[in-house]
């Protein structure tokens, strides 16, 4: 009747679509790739890639694989590899990931740290106050640092 769930997910295939014109209030966590056209209140757990379009909106944290924003993050975003912020992106918060591509035209207010991966726990992302000064430079810390984009 019903068929047999596979042992493994492809992290490749976007499994959940939050569609233009959705709003979800919640946790949700994939195992799969997500795309967001919509919006979501609430944190974004996935294993795989997140996608957020350029309508889609998500206030909270976002935990992924790698990150493609051309939509709105209001909330910080761990990636365990590439966050790219596209022209129409915007990202109010802090991010760690391996590589931050911010393409011209694209936003990002908040502190970033690059990780190569071995001290990353993509379960555990602190809330951070937004810096009051996001053009204060502090990138003597470690390479941590305010940074905006316009």
């Amino acid at each position: 009747m019903f068929k047999a769930r596979k042992a493994g997910r492809d992290l490749q295939t976007t499994d959940t679509l939050i569609g233009e014109g959705t709003l979800f209030e919640g946790r949700i966590k994939s195992e799969a790739s997500i795309r967001i056209e919509g919006q979501i209140t609430g944190d974004v757990d996935c294993a795989g890639d997140v996608t957020i379009g350029e309508h889609g909106v998500v206030k909270s944290n976002v935990i992924a694989r790698n990150v493609i924003l051309a939509g709105t993050v209001n909330g910080n975003v761990l990636c365990k590899g590439k966050l790219t912020i596209r022209a129409t992106g915007k990202l109010f918060g802090n991010t760690t990931a391996q590589s931050l591509i911010i393409d011209e035209g694209g936003i990002f207010q908040g502190t970033s740290k690059m990780d190569n991966g071995t001290n990353s726990q993509p379960d555990r992302m602190e809330k951070e106050t937004q810096p009051n000064n996001p053009f204060q430079s502090g990138f003597n810390n470690g390479g941590s640092g305010n940074m905006a984009m316009m």
